[in-house]
């Protein structure tokens, strides 16, 4: 007598569940159904405690970077994914060794068996898919019987290895071929449902590389930008620093999506209540018509390390968020403003900075319309915070009379996110660029949120700090500065290592911490042979 074996089974639920992924895939591209895999991903992210959040996040940060696999950003998003993917595949390979084991005592009701487990799996789905606002009706039922379908499916397979009474060698060649058999529709149903399968349609912007306007006269209000006459008078930066502006295309990305979700501009609105003599519901039109500002920013991740790459810089534009406020008469018992974003993703925003004139809430970046993973149609800027603190795909805005929740705050993150003063070398030139007066250019940025730079210092080896050149003024009061130091140029391997001043001038924290809860300190350096 044969019985199938707990491992046999746990393969033969991983590899049928490649074909329920791949349909999964072709139901969410033909029909807009939901894609499963991902979903309860996001939905498990959100149920986690912070501390295994925060250690998700450190650790695939520091795997990136150490690996050198790519931007941190998108790097880590693909990540994500293929976890997304692996998880349902070993979800697949529970559901089959469990099925191998009932298999073991009796092949008796073993299709039911895979139906029932099919329920279950549906249940726990049609939970997550609820949290994350998934209701219709019709990708219910895709996802009830697609789960149902397999749990039939794969009871069946496990029962054609289950007791072998006679043990015939012809019965054995019909399990070998039925294996073939399986195997081939597993492949043939992934291959061909990829393959009629497209990508996911965009309900927002969809802009054309190249077509940004990266022009700092354009901008407005009191975080406005020197004239173009003052900025071209400046220093010129050291090759291969940074650029002061980000294209869109670079600029960083960090949520709590696998995917940004998408958002129809013809229906959405943004709702402005709670607190106020007339509540509004608002069209991005309507929001166009109003006056605008335009701003330089820079905006930089809570769970950006030390000379990390989750920190960009670009023109946005958008409203003050205060003249929407009086539009919609904030009432004098409002504290705060409660954000609620497509996502699920929430913040309250306190008075202080609701009355600040560069608070915005933004609909446009480098010129264009917000790009879908940066928040499209809006999102929020606010001075002198990270970015846990500005949600994006803004839906919602309460005005409440207390102190309102945070989503990342709620798992161990600073309740404020004030920006800590960092200083980054981006570029050593490794020869001198005038052989007659040898020095080489290093340069890089400091940043230090509203609170601007006052002055960078450069050590090389164990020498004195010595004061770099600040291409100042900045593009911005609210962006990062670009600096350069010129160094005698002295042949051999040298370690250069920066730190900075806020406007007040307070040095920077120099004690390394991590990022949690506060954002990274410590003194950047690299070692590099000249």
């Amino acid at each position: 007598m044969t019985k199938p074996s707990l491992p046999l089974g746990a393969l033969l639920g991983a590899f049928t569940s490649l074909a329920i992924i791949a349909l999964f895939r072709l139901g969410e591209s033909l029909a807009g159904f939901p894609f499963l895999p991902f979903d309860l991903f996001d939905w498990m992210a959100r149920l986690l405690p912070g501390p295994v959040i925060t250690f998700g996040i450190d650790s695939m940060v520091a795997i990136i970077r150490a690996l050198q696999l790519g931007p941190t950003d998108s790097t880590a998003k693909l990540a994500e994914q293929i976890l997304a993917i692996l998880q349902l595949v070993a979800g697949g390979a529970v559901f089959g060794g469990v099925l191998a084991w009932f298999a073991q005592r009796s092949t008796t009701g073993l299709v039911w068996r895979g139906i029932l487990g099919g329920t279950i799996l549906f249940a726990i789905s049609a939970i997550a898919e609820g949290a994350l606002g998934n209701t219709d009706v019709g990708g219910v039922i895709w996802i009830a019987f697609l789960l149902l379908g397999w749990g039939a499916a794969l009871g069946y397979v496990v029962s054609v290895f289950g007791p072998d009474r006679a043990a015939e060698p012809e019965r054995r060649l019909g399990r070998r071929g039925f294996l073939y058999l399986v195997g081939g529709g597993v492949v043939s149903i992934t291959v061909g449902s990829l393959a009629l399968s497209r990508p996911r349609a965009s309900a927002g912007p969809t802009p054309q590389p190249g077509t940004e306007v990266i022009d700092p006269s354009l901008t407005s209000g009191p975080a406005a930008s020197p004239p173009a006459d003052i900025l071209a008078a400046r220093i010129e930066p050291a090759a291969g620093t940074r650029a002061e502006i980000t294209a869109n295309a670079d600029f960083y990305r960090i949520d709590i999506n696998t995917r940004p979700p998408t958002v129809e501009e013809s229906t959405w609105r943004l709702k402005v209540e709670g607190l106020v003599s007339k509540p509004l519901s608002l069209s991005l039109d309507d929001l166009r018509a109003r006056p605008s500002v335009t701003q330089a920013i820079t905006l930089q991740c809570i769970s950006n390390p030390i000379a990390g790459d989750l920190t960009s810089t670009s023109l946005w534009t958008g409203v003050r968020f205060k003249d929407l406020l009086a539009e919609a008469g904030m009432l004098s018992a409002a504290k705060e403003a409660f954000i609620e974003s497509t996502d699920g993703f929430y913040e309250s925003v306190d008075m202080r900075d609701l009355e600040d004139e560069r608070t915005l809430l933004v609909y446009a970046m480098n010129g264009l319309p917000l790009p879908i993973e940066h928040g499209f149609p809006l999102r929020v800027y606010i001075p002198n915070r990270y970015g846990m603190k500005q949600p994006k795909w803004i839906e919602r805005i309460e005005l409440i009379d207390h102190e309102g929740e945070g989503y990342w705050v709620e798992r161990g993150w600073s309740a404020e996110a004030r920006p800590q003063t960092v200083s980054v070398i981006d570029a050593v030139v490794r020869a001198p660029e005038n052989p007659a007066s040898p020095s080489l250019p290093v340069g890089g940025i400091a940043y230090a949120g509203a609170r601007g730079i006052s002055k960078v210092e450069v050590q090389v080896d164990e020498g004195l700090w010595a004061e770099a050149v600040l291409r100042t003024p900045a593009v911005s009061p609210l962006t990062w500065v670009q600096w350069r130091y010129d160094w005698p140029y002295q042949a051999g391997s040298h370690t250069f290592r920066v730190r900075a001043y806020d406007r007040e001038g307070i040095l920077q924290v120099t004690d390394r911490q991590p990022t949690r809860p506060d954002g990274a300190t410590g003194i950047h350096e690299v070692t590099v042979d000249v």
